[in-house]
Formats: C-alpha cells, structure tokens, sequence
C-alpha cells in the first residue's frame, strides 16, 4: 500500500505542478496578487508530495520489498543497510526521483527565502521552475515509474551494481544533482526575465546566490565522483575524460563564467545580455549530461540506462526547453537595455577574458564529446577522442587563465592600471618561481614544462594571498590595524581568494602527479618486492575472506623505508555472489600528499599475481584544491551581501525641521 501511495503522490505532484506553471503566470501578467501567490504554496506542496515518494521508495529499499521491480534488480537482503540507502539512486528510476526531489527542493527554496522578490519575478520564476519539474514528472511516470510491481514476488534480489557499492555513491550523485539542478533556478530567473524585458543589476544580485550555491555543490559533487573512481576502479587514475565525466565537467565551466558573469552585471550593469545566455546555456548543458547519461547513446560505467525511447522522452525536453529559452532570448534580446561600457585594461576586462576562455573550453569538451556521436550517426564511422585531444586542446586554453586570474582582484572597477597590479604581484611571481624551481628539484628534474606548470600553481596561490594583503593594508598600516582590517573584509573576499587558492592547488596536484608518477607491473609471489618512490614493498601472500555478499582474496603488503617498516596495506580481488561480478579494491596509503597505490590483477598458472604499483606523488592536492574551492563557496554564501534576495527597503528617516533659533 505504502507502494501505491508512492506512486499516487508523483500523480498529485504532476497536478499540481500544472496549476503552479499556468496561473501564477497568467497573475503576473494581470498583477493579480493572488494568482500569482499560488507559485508559493504550490512549489512547496510539489516539494512534500515528490518527498513522500522518495520515502516510499526508500522505505522499499531499506525493507527489502522485491514485489517492486526496481527494489528487485538493485538490492539484495544481505547487502549492508548503507547500501541498500544508496541503492535507491544507484538505478536509472531512483536516481530520477532524487534528480526531481531535488529539483522541486529548489523551487520550494525559492518559494521561501525569495520573499524580497519582486512578485511578478517571483512568480514567474516558479511558474518555469514547475515547467521543467511538470516535465520530468511526466518522465518518470510515463518512462521511469519506480514503483512498478512483480506478479510474483521473488526470493532475493539482484544486487546493486558492485562498483556502486561503496561509501562515495552515498554522497556523489546527491552531490552532483544539488548541482546540475541547482542551476535550474538561475534559468529560471533568466526565462523569467526575458518574459517580462526587464534585466537589472538587482536581477544579477538575486541570481548570483543559487549560481554560487549550485557551482559549489557541482564542484563538490565532480570532486567526489573523481576520488571514487581513483580508489574503486582500481585504474589508478583520477580523470579519464569520460563522456559522462565531460557531461559534468561542461556545466562546471559554464557556471563558473556565469558566476563571474554575474558578478560584472551586478557591480556594473554591464554584460547583461550575455549573463542571461550563460544562464540559459548552462542549465542546458546540465540537462545535456541527463540526456547522455539516460539515453543509451554512450557506454560508460557512469551510464544508467540504455533504453532509447528514455532518450527520446529527454531529447524531447530537451528541445522544448532549450529550444523554446533560445527562441525566447532571439526575441527580446534586441529590446534589452546594453550595459556601461569599461575600458579593456580593467577588472571587468579580466571577467569577460576569463569569460571567453571558459566558454570556449566548454566548447572545446563539447565537440569532443558530441563530435564522435554525430559522425557514427551520419556516416556509421566509429571513432573515439580521448585524453591526447582533451590534454592538448584544453590545457593550451588554460594557460592564460591561470596567468590572468591573479591579475583581476588588483585591477580596479572600469579602468584599472596593469603596471600598477603588476608591482603588486611581483613578490608573489618570485616567489611561485622559486617554489616551482624547489619542488621540481625535489622530485630530480623533469620536462621544463613540468616547472612552469608548477610555478603556475603556486602563482595562483601567492596571487590569492597578495590580494588579501593588499585589501588589509599591511605594510602600510600598523600590524594590528591591519590585521582587524583584514578580519572586517566581506566574506566573499575570503570565498574568492580561497576558490583561486584551491584552483592553484589542483593545478599543483595534476602536475606532479602527470609527471611524476612511476608505475610498476610485475608478477609476484610471496616473499617478493618491489620498489616504487623510494618505498619497498613485501607480497606477503593471499587470504581468503567472506564479507555480507561477496567473497574475496586479499593481498598483504608489507612497506618499509630504508629497511624499517612504516606502513602495511591490504588489496583485494572481490566477487559478489548474487551477480557473479568481479571487482578491484586497490590498497592505498598516504605520506603527506603523496599515495602509494597497489592494484591486484589475475592469479598466474605457477602461483604468482600479477600486481601493479603506482606512487602518486602531490596527488592529494587535487582533491584538497576542490576542497578550497568548496570552502570558498560556502564561505561566500554566508557574505551578508550574497543573502538571497534584494534587501527590503526602508524609508529615508524624515529630517525634523530645524527651531528658527538654531538657524
């Protein structure tokens, strides 16, 4: 029964995502007040009612309920209670659910912190919030029901898919989603706006929250998906350049120049236009991932589903929806008020350089992505653009942001001085030289390359500390005053200087680590070693163990140091005995920022085992470097002046009127 309900409560959504995409609508246009305060309490009913559902299911999952077939193919009566929570988004119908809860989360958020609104904007932004969720309801019911029942109710599951698993499918995909559909309230706003031709730096100010909120979850959630496959795989990587992973990685790049976008627009009123593309444009690559992720058309350990009519369903939204906020922007971009102008040399004109650098590396993953698609549907040829193309095309494009990223906090609003941000950054660019020159020494020499990418992220670094010293006056004011200075600067500052931080930091992780890591493939049997880093490993043999719903053979290393031991680690070989399925738990154990990873393969006629060995030296960085990017985020979101919504306002205090003996 529990079941049902589930299912019936999407039914009530849908009806009441209808009456929330038509009337307030229809309010805005009359400014009747009530009609258009249905957009409010209706977001939030949709939220409680697609809420319910997802506790229905998830209840199904946590009791083990195969009479639902999605609960059948995905879970299993002796998987850990850990896992059978995640497995109600490990699946192409649950993870849908979670997509729209989260969508309609959203919508509810607006409904209750947009209170400072303008009431038409207000509507008619949830009014286009309930299009796009009116749109995946249908979906899910029509194409995804998660609720579908078995006539014969069978013994035991299935299993969720091994690789999905493990603790980092508990925290990725939400992650991501928080992301991708987070950026659907920044299309709302922008539909919204072109419905009623009024763009202002008020309008960038409303949308520059939700932009920073979804870009920091998206970041979080790519970051988390990244370590996962590094560790579960089992590859020893940490990016592949995946068609699902670019599906991410597109949107991430398109809202980090709409977050910069929207920062231009708000302090100077200018790229008011282009703010409004980029927000259209990147929700549509977030609904671009969904597409080829659901649809069929790529394999990918990523991929959910391979049914082609899903595929066709979200090509249809996807054309409705793109189509439809392209035609739109055609229409009134013309009558659309052009922003202040500003001269090249200036803080805006590094934002719009950082702009066109990111949306021409969004398209550069985009063709590289799509490019293989079209021809195979066009001409029946398969071919495949891998990591050569990727690592070319994109890393050229990369150089001059981070050489022109530092730059931008020095320069001032409309026409900056480049001498003058320069002399202020000299001591940083010595110092990132110097560091460059000491790490690459550290780890024997290497490409020349190799130093100046490393140079370029600690310039990065440096850079983002400069900008906080020169905010705090020090060295021109007293230690203490300066100080207390620096602890009054707004928050985002603090966000801004941390996310470049963190960028320098990735920057300084992917270099190392691409230049070098060794890797060691040897066979070999117990009492064996092997070196690798300036660390010696001992294969002190293999031991079965059962775990709750998999057997597996585990490998004991014993690691030493100059002959004294440090560490040990266990890597295994598991098969999960509902499926039949094999997978890697590779061994890793961390020396500072570094890895030692340790990566069984097959067992060999005369005893041995195959065994492969990377060191990853700095390979922590990339992942702390997101870590500084998220942190940035949060800590700009708490910036009293990045508060959802335009402040209420107050009326001037009248001025009394003076005695005529005091004039």
């Amino acid at each position: 029964m529990i079941n049902e309900i589930g299912h019936y409560v999407l039914v009530l959504a849908l009806a009441v995502g209808l009456i929330v995409s038509t009337l307030p609508v229809i309010g805005a246009r009359r400014n009747d007040r009530a009609l258009m305060d249905i957009a409010s309490l209706g977001s939030i009913v949709m939220f409680l009612l697609v809420a319910l559902s997802f506790a229905a299911l998830t209840r199904a999952y946590a009791v083990s309920d195969f009479s639902v077939r999605n609960v059948w193919e995905n879970s299993h009566s002796l998987m850990p209670m850990l896992y059978k929570l995640t497995g109600v988004w490990g699946n192409h119908e649950g993870s849908m659910l979670l997509w729209l809860l989260i969508l309609v989360f959203f919508s509810a958020l607006v409904a209750v912190f947009g209170r400072n609104l303008p009431e038409t904007l207000k509507a008619n932004v949830l009014s286009v919030q309930a299009w796009i969720s009116v749109a995946f309801l249908l979906f899910i019911l029509l194409t995804s029901n998660p609720f579908m029942r078995l006539d014969r109710v069978p013994a035991e599951g299935q299993d969720l898919n091994p690789i999905l698993q493990d603790f980092g499918l508990a925290i990725h995909p939400p992650l991501l989603y928080l992301g991708y559909v987070g950026f659907s309230v920044c299309f709302s706003f922008a539909v919204a706006a072109l419905l009623e031709g009024r763009i202002d730096a008020a309008w960038a100010r409303w949308v520059r929250p939700w932009t920073l909120a979804a870009w920091t979850f998206l970041t979080a959630g790519i970051s988390m998906g990244s370590y996962w496959a590094y560790y579960e795989l089992g590859w020893g990587g940490w990016w592949f350049w995946d068609p699902v992973e670019n599906a991410s990685f597109m949107p991430w790049l398109a809202g980090t120049a709409l977050l910069h976008s929207a920062l231009v627009m708000e302090k100077r009123e200018a790229l008011k236009i282009w703010t409004v593309l980029l927000a259209i444009m990147t929700f549509s690559l977030s609904l671009l991932g969904t597409f080829l992720v659901r649809s069929g058309v790529l394999t990918s350990v990523h991929a959910f589903a391979t049914d082609p009519s899903r595929g066709i369903f979200i090509l249809c939204i996807l054309t409705v929806f793109i189509g439809g906020a392209f035609t739109l922007f055609a229409w009134r971009a013309p009558s659309l008020k052009v922003g202040g102008l500003f001269a090249p040399i200036s803080r805006e004109g590094a934002l719009v350089l950082n702009n066109l650098i990111l949306t021409v590396s969004t398209a550069t993953v985009l063709i590289g992505t799509l490019y293989p698609l079209i021809l195979e549907t066009l001409t029946g040829e398969k071919i495949s653009v891998g990591a050569p193309f990727f690592n070319l095309t994109f890393g050229l494009l990369m150089i001059p942001i981070l050489i022109v990223t530092p730059f931008g906090p020095m320069l001032a609003w409309k026409r900056g001085d480049l001498l003058g941000a320069f002399q202020r950054l000299y001591v940083a660019a010595a110092l990132a030289a110097l560091a460059g020159l000491t790490l690459w020494y550290i780890e024997n020499g290497g490409p020349v390359l190799a130093a100046l990418g490393i140079a370029a992220g600690f310039w990065l670094i440096f850079g983002a500390l400069a900008d906080l010293w020169y905010r705090a006056n020090f060295g021109k004011l007293a230690f203490g005053i300066a100080f207390r200075r620096l602890k009054g600067l707004p928050r985002s500052a603090f966000g801004a200087a941390l996310a470049h931080m963190g960028l320098g930091i990735t920057v300084l992780g992917i270099v190392t680590v691409t230049t070098f890591e060794t890797e060691t493939v040897l066979e070999m049997k117990q009492g064996m070693m092997a070196e690798a880093g300036g660390y010696s490993l001992t294969f002190d043999g293999i031991r079965h163990a059962v775990g709750p719903n998999f057997t597996e053979d585990r490998g004991h290393f014993t690691i030493r140091k100059a002959g004294v031991e440090v560490a040990d680690v266990w890597s295994s070989k598991r098969l999960y005995t509902a499926r039949r399925m094999p997978t890697t738990e590779a061994g890793i154990v961390t020396f500072g920022l570094s890895q030692l990873y340790v990566s069984l393969g097959d067992p060999m006629a005369d005893g041995g085992m195959v065994v492969r060995v990377w060191w990853k030296p700095f390979i922590l960085c990339i992942w702390g470097g997101t870590l500084f990017m998220m942190a940035g985020g949060f800590i700009s979101l708490t910036d009293r002046r990045l508060r959802v919504g335009a402040p209420n306002r107050k009326a001037k205090p009248v001025r009394a009127a003076l005695p005529e003996a005091a004039e």
